[in-house]
């Protein structure tokens, strides 16, 4: 469930159907009318939280939220760690490093995906640019320290740079992001004044400190290996600490941080269970997990009715459905009529059946409809089995004795790897495949547990998966990601296009730089065709009632915490 969930500037990696953190409920006839939004519109419609102030709550409890996953990788900045389970889980206990959504290093996000700085950690963060060269000047709180006595100071920054300026060090980043731009990062006046000098300018400035590594963790052995099934809970720093990670129950359980300098949380724990989509049903109907997500009408009928539970629902920050590992279907002209077979509106009504869901077909991965920079980017216009067949006939394919296309005897064959148990999400993948193999191409089925998710992914053990990433309210960071050749995970690109990106993240106007991410997008996607674009779809959450400051917050939490010090439960 690759992640904004910022990791580290990076996009996480999610799966598209099977979700975490948590979910909806409501009538007999599925939940009431909604729909994604389109741009200009009112965002707060997307927002359900049952906000209140921490004085209206009570002081200590437990809430206990269900993962589809848990590890085994816990370094989210890595491939292998880069998760939306992954954030969702480190959030609470190591926002200095990773956020899922709202708060990470040096930055805060609100609803609307706007950063300001982090005071927890950075008190102020200002930005000059004299003669095409930038300087960042950044004052860290005195007080911000990691859980084994470290100072948060030059030496994390200084190690951060070091680790994600480059792809060729040896370490296995997602994605370099705006640090190769970055010429030095020295101290000013004390360890605690961080003065940072790029090559060229660099926007938004939140693209850098989105997340800080502890100075310990610098080799690429440990950082590569050194996350697997060890949390490191001495090189955090967060509001709570963990307590306990059962490898074996598949739990970990957090409680309030003593060694926390900032706001102090309402609760006096918080524990995460990995759960298959199947029991989680039974846990929230016992009471035994207070929220979970019924994001298809499978899920959400066996939750509706649910007593003290209440349904929460809002926007999804989700693109994809289409996740095709080039390194496996290694033909364009395949990938092309994947794209070409596919009809997205039939696979959104299979998938939002039941829902009362709308949404505008959306064709980017980078930004929502709702968005003022969105443009649909998706490459193909003309769809349908024969304008797959088509595309593959143009390349030399032709049909053999069973009707499949194949070229010098080598039939255009895969599998989508399908995770999970509920039954929306396996109805989904049918109905994709039988588009696929409408379209003359012979595709099978990988079924896999939720729990394998981020090994698959991240190992990049598929040829084709119902997945794709978390989406942010900036398109600058993920264009490198997704489409640059020397950071994205298939290898995809050329050097015109790398330029671009490069250029492109000087663009001080966010809607100038935007478009020109928009521009890179549609120009990867018609040559390369590896991400496609099927869906965002809904956030329904079942929520205890009386849960608050939780449920679907925009860009501001994609676990569904706004703010970890005020999630609670309201006073009786």
């Amino acid at each position: 469930m690759k992640n904004l969930t910022k990791i580290g500037g990076a996009a996480a990696i999610a799966a598209a159907l099977t979700l975490t953190a948590c979910g909806g409920g409501g009538t007999s006839t599925g939940p009431e009318t909604a729909k994604g939004q389109e741009a200009g519109s009112d965002l707060s419609k997307l927002i359900s939280i049952n906000e209140k102030p921490v004085a209206d709550l009570e002081k200590g409890g437990k809430v206990t939220l269900p993962l589809g996953s848990i590890g085994p990788d816990f370094n989210g900045f890595s491939n292998n760690g880069n998760s939306s389970d992954n954030s969702a889980l480190m959030a609470p206990i190591n926002p200095v490093a990773v956020t899922s959504g709202g708060i990470g290093g040096c930055w805060k996000v609100d609803f609307v995906g706007k950063a300001t700085p982090n005071k927890d950690f950075c008190e102020s963060v200002d930005s000059k640019v004299v003669d095409g060269k930038q300087t960042v000047t950044i004052k860290v709180n005195d007080k911000a320290t990691y859980n084994d006595g470290t100072p948060i100071d030059i030496k994390a920054f200084q190690n951060t740079w070091n680790i994600l300026k480059s792809p060729d060090a040896g370490y296995d980043i997602v994605s370099s992001g705006a640090y190769e731009f970055v010429e030095s990062v020295e101290a000013g006046s004390s360890d605690k004044e961080i003065i940072v000098k790029t090559s060229q300018p660099v926007y938004p400035v939140d693209s850098l400190f989105f997340g800080l590594i502890h100075p310990a963790v610098n080799t690429p052995a440990i950082f590569n290996e050194g996350f697997v099934g060890n949390m490191h809970p001495e090189w955090m720093a967060g509001p709570f600490k963990l307590d306990q990670y059962d490898a074996a129950a598949k739990t970990v359980t957090l409680v309030p941080n003593e060694k926390w300098w900032g706001t102090k949380p309402v609760l006096d724990s918080v524990v995460f269970r990995q759960l298959e989509t199947s029991a989680q049903i039974a846990a929230f109907k016992n009471g035994e997990i207070d929220g979970m997500s019924a994001n298809t009408i499978s899920l959400y009928k066996q939750l509706e009715g649910t007593k003290d539970s209440e349904v929460r629902r809002g926007q999804r920050l989700f693109a994809g459905g289409m996740n095709i590992n080039a390194q496996k279907i290694t033909d364009v002209a395949v990938r092309k009529a994947i794209f070409a077979a596919v009809d997205r509106e039939a696979l959104r009504k299979v998938r939002f059946n039941g829902l009362n869901w709308e949404e505008p077909s959306s064709g980017s991965m980078m930004v929502l409809p709702f968005s003022e920079y969105y443009q649909d980017n998706y490459p193909v216009k003309e769809t349908g089995p024969d304008a797959a067949k088509k595309v593959l006939t143009d390349a030399g394919y032709a049909p053999n004795a069973a009707g499949i296309m194949e070229k010098g005897g080598v039939p255009a064959a895969f599998k989508i790897s399908n995770f999970g148990d509920d039954p929306t999400t396996l109805a989904f993948t049918q109905t994709l495949q039988k588009q696929l193999q409408a379209g003359g191409m012979d595709v099978g089925i990988d079924q896999r547990a939720s729990a394998d998710f981020g090994k698959v992914i991240g190992g990049r053990d598929f040829d084709m998966s119902v997945s794709g990433y978390t989406v942010g309210p900036d398109a600058t960071d993920a264009v490198k990601q997704y489409y640059d050749s020397k950071v994205n995970e298939n290898g995809l690109g050329d050097a015109e296009l790398d330029k671009k990106i490069a250029d492109l993240a000087s663009i001080e106007d966010n809607a100038e730089r935007n478009k020109a991410a928009m521009e890179v997008e549609k120009e990867h996607m018609a040559k390369y065709f590896s991400m496609g674009v099927v869906m965002n779809g809904p956030q329904i959450s079942f929520v205890r009632t009386g849960l608050a400051n939780y449920g679907p917050s925009l860009f501001q939490s994609l676990s569904q915490v706004p703010d970890w010090t005020t999630l609670g439960w309201v006073k009786k």
